[in-house]
């Protein structure tokens, strides 16, 4: 019985090692899946301050919705309404925007570097401070955009009339 006894304390202090070892029991990384809020309807929800890197709203419906300060590389809003939304500040650099709505929706100090925007609406946005480096998306919106762009922003440095080549 002694033996077993032994045996089972020497197997659990050499998993406990190598599992400090490679970092388990410390491990600050977040999971590898991404939430799915496809088709939802997410009028007023509060993701302000959140981290939703890759998650997916895609045909979701997030009118007056806040991502205000929100971490969002990588979503997709594909078709989604964000019409009177409050992204500001929010991170969306490399996000999938095509054929959504920002009617009236607050996009002041946001990050869409590398975002990809083609058929998006952005009637009424608020963009001063916006970073649109390298956004793709149609003439029409740009031009729109270029009226009422103004603005530096406080990550990037960069004017906001320049990163979406209105000069």
């Amino acid at each position: 019985m002694k033996v077993l006894q032994k045996q089972i304390v020497a197997l659990s202090a050499a998993i406990l090692i190598a599992s400090i070892g490679t970092g388990f029991w410390f491990s600050t990384v977040a999971p590898a899946w991404a939430e799915d809020y496809n088709r939802e309807l997410l009028v007023g929800a509060d993701f302000s301050g959140q981290v939703l890197t890759d998650n997916s709203f895609t045909k979701a419906n997030l009118r007056e919705s806040n991502f205000s300060g929100a971490d969002l590389r990588g979503v997709s809003f594909f078709s989604a309404n964000l019409d009177n939304a409050n992204l500001s500040g929010a991170d969306l650099r490399t996000t999938t925007l095509d054929t959504a709505r920002f009617s009236r929706a607050n996009l002041t100090n946001a990050l869409l570097e590398g975002a990809f925007a083609f058929n998006a609406k952005f009637d009424g946005a608020i963009i001063d401070g916006a970073d649109f480096t390298d956004v793709e998306m149609r003439q029409d919106a740009h031009d729109l955009l270029c009226k009422t762009a103004k603005g530096t922003n406080p990550v990037t440095g960069r004017k906001t009339r320049e990163t979406l080549g209105c000069d």
